[in-house]
């Protein structure tokens, strides 16, 4: 059984977990973000990425599944502006951050939480991982074009690295992983504060050239 459990839908995280030789599983909380971040109405971006990275982790600790694993909580958050863009969800709000957001730059911020249920002894630690995205000017018909593709929807801030929307990125400051939305060296950060070696993990991946 893979000793890494990662609490989150994201299909971005998980391929770039697996891509990293890190074998895991999948097992999604019943976490609801919007009330977690209302509850803390004073909290920056980076703190609220880091909030919801705990409670999705912590609620999928309590699970029977999760005994005797590691459970990793991602969220991320985008820093636009001074205000925090969560998913958009809808292709109105998408138009409208990416019109906005066409020429300029933001901060991704991607919180990690590590829950260690192993020997029935409950320990969690958290670590905020921020970089900055700068973006090309983008065209109305780009945008249109983007937006039609069903991508940025359900992401952060409206964009990916790792799909279309890598097309529109300019340059990235800091760690690129932090914008898929999982940074495995921040992992392994987490991993050596509970005493495991990230390279302890290692499956070594299977690449077609």
């Amino acid at each position: 059984m893979a000793p890494l459990v990662l609490a989150s839908k994201s299909p971005a995280r998980t391929k770039l977990l697996a891509e990293a030789g890190i074998p895991h599983r999948v097992i999604v909380s019943a976490v609801d973000e919007e009330a977690v971040a209302a509850a803390h109405p004073d909290a920056t971006p980076g703190e609220t990425a880091l909030l919801l990275a705990r409670a999705k982790a912590e609620a999928v600790a309590t699970l029977p599944e999760a005994a005797g694993t590691l459970v990793l909580g991602c969220d991320s958050v985008f820093e636009f502006d001074g205000e925090a863009l969560g998913k958009p969800y809808t292709a109105e709000v998408a138009t409208e951050r990416l019109r906005a957001m066409s020429g300029r730059s933001g901060v991704l911020h991607t919180g990690h939480w590590l829950v260690d249920c192993r020997d029935g002894i409950l320990s969690d630690d958290g670590v905020l991982s921020s970089a900055v995205v700068e973006f090309t000017e983008m065209s109305d018909d780009e945008i249109a074009a983007y937006v039609a593709t069903g991508e940025p929807l359900q992401c952060a801030g409206s964009f990916t690295i790792d799909g279309f929307g890598g097309a529109f990125l300019a340059r990235v400051e800091g760690d690129p992983h932090t914008v898929v939305g999982l940074s495995v060296s921040t992992l392994r950060s987490l991993l050596a504060r509970g005493g495991v070696a990230l390279t302890d993990l290692w499956e070594p991946a299977v690449v077609d050239r």
